[in-house]
């Protein structure tokens, strides 16, 4: 089960760097414009807010469920392939393979969580990253057209289903079904701390959407900003494969402290944009403000909430769905109006994370005594 997850995380997460790292080039190179790719790329997120609220409402997340997502996952990169000449066929396909993502990897990640258990995922999630950077890394010697791009999607979202339909086949006794029938998800009851995890994505906005803009903008080379990003990779590679101790630790903890470096690591750029040192350096910090991070954040919920399959659901939904969206929205305005204070603006948003997951632990405390 171990080698079958990590070649779903690999093939999984190529999807993502193709996606994020060249589809909108592709379509750029297609004809559209900003705007008409701003649409098409702000969908996504917002279906996969959409979606986990379906399953309150009725829908079970099972074999089922899973096995249609991958479906549609392939429908749709398929639908991709052939709508580049269509703004509405192309949002359409975006908005359906939003729909496929955002059920297939919390699915997997809950396998993961059982099967391995938290101190060990993160030595089989790494291969997530290295997927990422390889398809980068690959793909950029031979994005000779849109079709290329689009030929290396539909492959990995087909190779990425197989291996996800093996997986949940061989883990369906493993999961526990009637943990899933007991609801105890109060989004607004714990508001704390799901306002903490959301704003801590909110922040990445600035980085995801501009880092490399900004930095260029700051007279460093484009060459170095690639070398920048690898860099950030490389670092959370290393930090998912050592990660098991620090998992064993105060979960709650290690929330709060990562949101509060990631605040130190926006300040860091913020204030020395030139200094390639620096860069390096809040480059580095990438190992705690996302996988340390991510890891614990995904482990927390698994302990804290007995529907643990929905509670994965929410995570990948609100946080990197609505998250990710309202991050690059505000990211957006405030660099075209004040692009200097890009990441001053990321830094009292992590402030701000941290402050609600320190008032979701008080909260905690409360109700133990």
């Amino acid at each position: 089960m171990s080698i079958l997850l990590a070649i779903f995380y690999f093939f999984y997460f190529s999807i993502i760097g193709v996606y994020i790292i060249f589809l909108p080039k592709v379509l750029f190179m297609s004809g559209y414009g900003a705007s008409e790719i701003g649409i098409i790329f702000a969908a996504a997120p917002l279906v996969r807010f959409i979606v986990p609220f379906a399953f309150i409402k009725g829908l079970k997340i099972n074999i089922t469920s899973f096995n249609i997502s991958l479906i549609i996952m392939c429908l749709s990169a398929i639908s991709l392939y052939f709508s580049l000449d269509n703004f509405y066929k192309l949002l359409f396909s975006n908005i359906s393979l939003g729909v496929g993502l955002s059920i297939v990897l919390p699915y997997v990640e809950l396998i993961s969580l059982k099967y391995l258990g938290k101190e060990k995922y993160g030595k089989i999630r790494l291969f997530g990253s290295v997927g990422f950077i390889l398809v980068a890394l690959v793909l950029v010697r031979f994005l000779s057209s849109a079709d290329v791009a689009l030929m290396y999607l539909l492959v990995l979202a087909f190779t990425t289903s197989m291996v996800a339909y093996i997986i949940a086949k061989k883990a369906d006794a493993l999961l526990d079904k009637s943990e899933d029938t007991i609801n105890d998800i109060n989004i607004l009851k714990d508001w704390r701390l799901w306002v903490g995890l959301t704003l801590m994505q909110v922040s990445f906005g600035s980085f995801y959407n501009f880092f490399t803009i900004y930095v260029t903008d700051h007279n460093v080379s484009l060459d170095i900003a690639v070398y920048l990003w690898s860099f950030g990779v490389v670092v959370e590679i290393f930090m998912l494969y050592f990660q098991g101790t620090l998992l064993r630790k105060n979960l709650l903890v290690i929330l709060q402290a990562t949101t509060f470096i990631t605040a130190i690591r926006w300040l860091m750029l913020f204030l020395f944009p030139e200094n390639i040192t620096i860069l390096f350096a809040s480059q580095a910090l990438h190992a705690l403000s996302f996988a340390l991070f991510h890891s614990a954040a995904i482990s927390y919920l698994f302990y804290l909430y007995k529907h643990k399959s929905l509670a994965q659901q929410f995570f990948s939904g609100i946080t990197y769905g609505f998250g990710a969206f309202l991050g690059a929205l505000i990211a957006g305005y405030v660099y075209e109006l004040y692009p200097s204070y890009l990441f001053l603006s990321a830094t009292f948003i992590a402030l701000m994370a941290t402050y609600s997951l320190h008032l979701w632990g008080i909260t905690k405390k409360a109700q133990a005594k």
